[in-house]
């Protein structure tokens, strides 16, 4: 009679120890690959904003929104309806940063962080899209055609505001970026957070895209419509504005950013 053959347990425990071992090796690689995937989608939903601001542009004798609404500085009540709906649009959000802070009801729903999307805002309000806004995205406010002389918090003034997509230098002025909120208005005094995952303090706008949402980098697109990935210390080389001083000295680096490139 011919004997039933099987593993022992030397050779089942050999191969678990060589299953192991593959995955130790490539559980590394397989998350590089997500997050560079996930970038790359990151950068896609850029352009297709790209195309509704540029679309918004042509229509609208090359301006870009006012900002300005009866509710306050409100760009996105400015753009077409349908593109409102963050339920349906998945261009509002960077795959790393989906979820919003708050729910339909107003309850907080996650920690402030880095991956964490803004919102949900204006969800009972029809002028917000019939579900309100919510996204990972913020647009610069000095790109807004709001007239000069405005003030607004922290003593922003809108007379270096670009207005126009038509202007020299536009490959370095930004116009949709990573961000925590929907909006923002750096100026090269702005610091970076002292530490990762900070939440972003009201007069302190560059701390609302100065995040590591992407390996020491953020994607943003441009006012040449297009769009590309930013080291977080080239966040203080962008020309922000007309007057942002390109030459000005840069910030202490946090212990978080050291390790980053420089720009």
């Amino acid at each position: 009679m011919s004997r039933r053959k099987g593993f022992t347990l030397i050779e089942l425990l050999v191969v678990i120890a060589i299953i192991a071992l593959l995955m130790s090796i490539l559980m590394p690689a397989m998350q590089r690959v997500r997050k560079q995937a996930n970038a790359v989608r990151c950068l896609a939903n850029l352009k297709q904003w790209n195309i509704i601001f540029a679309t918004y542009v042509e229509e609208n004798n090359g301006q870009f929104p006012s900002g300005t609404t009866a509710q306050g500085f409100w760009w996105i009540r400015q753009i077409d309806a349908k593109d409102r709906d963050w339920k349906s649009m998945k261009i509002w959000f960077c795959p790393t940063a989906t979820k919003p802070l708050y729910d339909e009801k107003g309850t907080a729903t996650r920690r402030f962080n880095t991956f964490a999307a803004w919102g949900i805002f204006g969800y009972t309000d029809a002028g917000l899209g019939p579900h309100g806004i919510a996204g990972s995205y913020g647009l610069s406010g000095y790109v807004l055609s709001t007239k000069p002389g405005t003030t607004f918090e922290g003593g922003r003034r809108t007379d270096d505001n670009w207005r126009t997509p038509q202007v020299s230098g536009a490959n370095n002025i930004p116009l949709f970026i990573d961000a925590m909120r929907f909006d923002l208005w750096p100026i090269h005094q702005d610091n970076p957070p002292q530490v990762e995952d900070m939440p972003w303090e009201s007069n302190n706008h560059m701390r609302r895209c100065c995040i590591n949402r992407h390996e020491g980098f953020v994607n943003s697109s441009f006012c040449d419509f297009s769009a590309r990935k930013v080291g977080l210390k080239e966040l203080w080389r962008l020309k922000w504005h007309r007057s942002f001083p390109l030459d000005a000295p840069l910030p202490v680096w946090p212990d978080w950013m050291q390790r980053f490139k420089e720009y």
